[in-house]
């Protein structure tokens, strides 16, 4: 929760306080509103059964892999390209010095 929601949420708690509710049934009151709300956010999203969960964790492992497989994938660009770089540079060496002539 940003600063100004949670800012706003302490300045209507103050003002039922101040019309005299009591400031415990008020914090009941805020945390079943806030667990209603995560349930209402993780049912839109699909993930308030048993198998989500699961399926998270597949999720996030299937995010880490391809992670691994797009900096592996990266890091071979670069050594190809400093290969054929290397290459390149021993190529022009041999032509300056006549190495084929």
């Amino acid at each position: 929760m940003g600063d100004r929601e949670s800012s706003m949420l302490a300045l209507l708690v103050a003002q039922a306080e101040a019309q005299g509710a009591d400031l415990s049934t008020l914090r009941g009151l805020v945390e079943e509103a806030s667990a209603l709300g995560a349930e209402r956010a993780l049912g839109a999203l699909g993930l308030r059964d048993e198998r989500a969960r699961r399926d998270m964790d597949e999720l996030r492992e299937l995010l880490q892999a391809w992670r691994d497989a797009k900096k592996s994938a990266w890091a071979a660009v670069v050594t190809w390209a400093v290969r054929i770089l290397l290459a390149l540079l021993v190529l022009g060496m041999a032509v300056k010095l006549k190495v084929f002539a």
